[in-house]
């Protein structure tokens, strides 16, 4: 458009795909970037973060001292630094949009609510949304691969695991991946989450 007005073109075939690109196909792509790029960052541990509500989960995930769920899973390298993401993301055909619809939920709650709580409010009143799904669980650990089925615990578990009616992050099974939100007398201790887990990781099981 600038060219266009400056120099003042005839409006020929040539002129006319100049302002085409100038003001439809140069803009389009620059838009479908940014956006690709917005919604890759809000994948990312930072921008889960970027709300003081979730301070302290952020900061058990990133403690490389702590036996969480969370903090364990954030320590593995193919996803570590989307955790939050991969973990709690809608799986399926809409799961993509679905979870960014979520996270706009959560952005209108933070504004019209969560900012205003404090530290100790935050543990009494947030919570999941809905109960955790296995299905989450199971993208990385199929219930199928050698590691899995080596623990004699899941042989008896392994069609409730899949239908859900048993839970993976329960305080019977790996513990809550956020147990400092949990009631103490509810929470597994470290010893035994690392036994349950029988592995530093996810990968390949």
């Amino acid at each position: 458009m600038t060219y266009y007005l400056v120099r003042r073109p005839r409006l020929d075939l040539a002129g006319m795909s100049l302002m085409l690109i100038g003001l439809g196909v140069l803009p389009i792509m620059v838009a479908l970037i940014g956006n690709m790029e917005g919604l890759d960052a809000t994948e990312r541990q930072g921008f889960c973060g970027s709300c003081h509500t979730m301070d302290m989960w952020i900061e058990d995930a990133n403690d490389p001292d702590s036996a969480s769920l969370a903090a364990i899973h954030s320590r593995t390298h193919k996803f570590g630094g989307k955790s939050c993401y991969v973990c709690h993301k809608d799986y399926g055909m809409f799961g993509y949009a679905l979870t960014k619809l979520g996270g706009m939920g959560h952005v209108y709650k933070f504004l019209s609510e969560w900012m205003w709580y404090d530290r100790d409010e935050i543990i009494e009143k947030i919570h999941i949304a809905r109960p955790f799904k296995n299905e989450n669980c199971m993208q990385c650990h199929s219930t199928t691969g050698a590691i899995w089925s080596g623990v004699q615990d899941h042989h008896g578990l392994v069609d409730d695991l899949r239908n859900g009616e048993t839970s993976c992050v329960s305080a019977g099974c790996h513990g809550y991946a956020h147990p400092f939100s949990k009631p103490e007398e509810e929470t597994p201790s470290a010893d035994e989450v690392h036994t349950a887990l029988d592995a530093p990781a996810p990968e390949g099981t």
